[in-house]
Parts: C-alpha cells; sequence; structure tokens
C-alpha cells in the first residue's frame, strides 16, 4: 500500500509502525501476565483507564512510540533500540 509519499517517508512511517505494533504486543503480554485490572495498570503506568483500555484493545494510532516505550519500562521490560545500515 503506498500513500502517496516519496518512499523514504514511508519507509520511515512503516518501521514506526512496526516498532509501535510490536511494543503493544509485548506491553499487552506483561500486562496479561500481571493479572492486574485495568485501575491499577493505570496507576502503574502513570495513565488514565481510558488510555489503558485504547492500549488493551490495540488503538496503535492512539500512541507515539515514545509514549509505548515509557509503558514499556514502567512494568519493568526492557527497551533497547538496534540501529544498523
Amino acid at each position: 500500500m503506498n500513500l502517496g509519499l516519496p518512499w523514504p517517508l514511508y519507509a520511515a512511517g512503516a518501521q514506526c509502525l512496526k516498532l509501535r505494533s510490536g511494543s503493544m504486543i509485548k506491553i499487552n503480554a506483561k500486562l496479561d501476565s500481571d493479572g492486574q485490572k485495568q485501575a491499577d495498570i493505570a496507576k502503574r503506568l502513570k495513565t488514565t483507564q481510558p488510555r489503558v483500555s485504547a492500549l488493551r484493545k490495540g488503538k496503535i494510532n492512539d500512541y507515539r512510540l515514545d509514549m509505548l516505550i515509557d509503558f514499556a519500562i514502567r512494568p519493568g521490560l526492557r527497551v533497547s533500540i538496534d540501529v544498523a545500515a
């Protein structure tokens, strides 16, 4: 699918989407294993319950990568970014 963007911008956007989706999957898996209610998760992530609900439903367009990194670190996940040529 081409969004009408020049290739470098399209490729960067696709890579960012891949990073965000992978982060959401890992965060949700961690939250599933912890077994907490959304209100408790919200306190732990320092956000609101509706934001946790959006995260749990996979509403990827509601989250920037930096926010997902914060959400990964707070419950104890390790985050690393590998940049290669």
